[in-house]
């Protein structure tokens, strides 16, 4: 794992504050406040095209959908074939908890 060289007291308190969010609203409010529109616009990007690859949705398409360059598109599918299946658990959990696929 990468994140492991970044491992320490400040990755453990982001990612604590994360866990500790109770609802949409405070993500919106917690990640205004820690990134910048693009930083939180890349974050949501790479995982659409997480979303899209798993639907097997072409380079072309996922492009046009969502802006996203080759590059990204190829780094998320590179961690959709051999990362830490992350992407698949969270698009997962997201699709089996979201009220609008319900």
């Amino acid at each position: 794992m990468q994140i492991d060289k970044l491992r320490g007291k400040e990755l453990d308190q982001l990612f604590n504050a994360v866990l500790s969010l109770k609802n949409l609203e405070e993500c919106y409010q917690f990640f205004d406040d820690l990134c910048t529109i693009n930083e939180i616009q890349s974050l949501s990007q790479r995982l659409e095209v997480a979303r899209l690859l798993r639907l097997g949705a072409t380079y072309h398409k996922i492009e046009t959908e969502t802006g996203a360059s080759t590059a990204t598109i190829s780094r998320v599918k590179r961690c959709l074939n051999y990362g830490n299946d992350a992407y698949v658990l969270t698009l997962e959990r997201v699709h089996d908890s979201s009220p609008s696929e319900k």
